[in-house]
């Protein structure tokens, strides 16, 4: 008797078929009762409270009936210093970070261990990071509303890109290399996608952290009205992403929230529990943004988590504390972003006032910085030392020869 061989391609459906169904958790039964067990994957953005559920399904005619429900733990790739293990709550799933035993200790870290309390004067070219750092502060922070005016002429009103705060980062980092930078992430450039080559562009250039905040594109400045920002969940996948993006790197990250002038009665309790979360994410320290009074600046230090910062703006709506002040309330990371930037333009104003109605700054050298004294400032001496070297080197070689 003739039998029939099996068909190669049928042998191969039936493999690829065992196959699908162990990698699935898929089993089939062809019967009057179709049963079956799938694995459904429900993601959000990136990092974004992520949750897998097994959802075992009972497929009879029309009805379709769920019989259990499994969450999968997830841990990031690449990633040395978090994980996330998504955990059911009444309305969503929340992070739930595992940190691990050795995290990376960065420049900044030393900083704040070494000082109690760091003072950061903000630098928007390679001229102020070389006054910040020959004055003798210990690190220095590139403001994006100060960049946006200084590099654009323009406010801060999410007119400035990444890329160009990048570059300027390399220019900063290089004027001034015994001081560690931070830099202004914004927004991070978009999603937690985007973040990832914001914080590597950032990490390139040779900064020693960046601030990312939780403002909807386009954003403003934290002490501008009008600001809105994203979800929580949204924010806490991007501030994940960068986490994973700086891996060994000396990189500080400083998770920034705008929540508390979305509402007079609930955008301070809003923005404390975002900065908590954040936290939890996998930032260094957190950053609440434009606290009104005395009294939400000390709310912030007893209820927030970690490494606080605090922000110095003249004329903004926070009120100016010193250093010890502000320690005191908890913080450790103090910024004054446009002291130089103010500064600069007031006495660049006044001078040239000065200027258009003398005709000359005869008798008013006083206040300008002298020839000698910005030479000295620029390192001129030591680019006449480095000439006159290879000069020396040039001329004994022509005699040789």
């Amino acid at each position: 008797m003739y039998l029939k061989k099996p068909s190669l391609v049928s042998t191969s459906w039936h493999t690829e078929s065992l196959l699908f169904s162990l990698s699935l958790s898929l089993s089939l039964s062809l019967s009057l009762s179709l049963s079956l067990s799938l694995c459904i994957s429900h993601t959000s953005l990136c990092f974004k409270h992520t949750h897998t559920h097994t959802l075992s399904l009972s497929l009879t005619s029309r009805k379709v009936t769920m019989l259990a429900m499994k969450p999968h733990s997830l841990q990031y790739p690449n990633s040395k210093l978090c994980s996330i293990t998504p955990k059911r709550s009444r309305n969503h799933v929340s992070l739930n970070p595992v940190r691990m035993q050795q995290q990376t200790q960065t420049r900044i870290h030393r900083l704040i261990e070494e000082q109690g309390i760091v003072l950061m004067p903000g630098c928007y070219d390679a001229l102020s990071a070389a006054i910040v750092q020959k004055t003798g502060f210990t690190a220095g922070f590139i403001s994006g509303y100060a960049l946006s005016a200084s590099l654009l002429g323009k406010p801060d009103f999410g007119l400035l890109t990444p890329p160009e705060m990048a570059e300027t980062a390399r220019f900063v980092c290089a004027a001034a290399p015994l001081i560690p930078i931070i830099a202004d992430a914004d927004t991070g450039g978009g999603n937690a996608l985007n973040v990832q080559r914001t914080v590597q562009d950032l990490i390139a250039a040779g900064a020693a952290g960046c601030f990312l905040e939780d403002q909807a594109w386009p954003k403003k400045c934290g002490h501008m009205r009008g600001k809105q920002v994203i979800a929580p969940e949204e924010h806490a996948s991007k501030i994940a992403s960068a986490r994973d993006a700086i891996g060994d790197s000396d990189f500080f990250l400083v998770a920034r929230t705008d929540a508390r002038a979305t509402s007079a009665k609930t955008g301070l309790s809003d923005a404390i529990s975002r900065a908590n979360l954040y936290m939890e994410a996998g930032a260094d320290a957190c950053f609440v943004e434009a606290p009104r009074d005395d009294d939400e600046l000390k709310e912030i230090g007893r209820k927030t988590k970690g490494y606080r910062v605090c922000n110095m703006l003249e004329g903004g709506v926070t009120p100016l504390h010193t250093p010890e002040e502000l320690k005191a309330m908890g913080f450790h990371l103090i910024v004054h972003p446009l002291t130089t930037l103010y500064a600069s333009a007031r006495a660049t104003i006044d001078i040239l006032k000065t200027l258009k109605e003398n005709g000359s700054t005869r008798g008013h050298l006083q206040k300008m910085a002298t020839f000698e004294e910005f030479n000295q400032l620029v390192g001129l001496e030591s680019w006449f030392d480095l000439e006159a070297r290879f000069s020396n080197v040039k001329t004994s070689t022509s005699k040789s020869a």
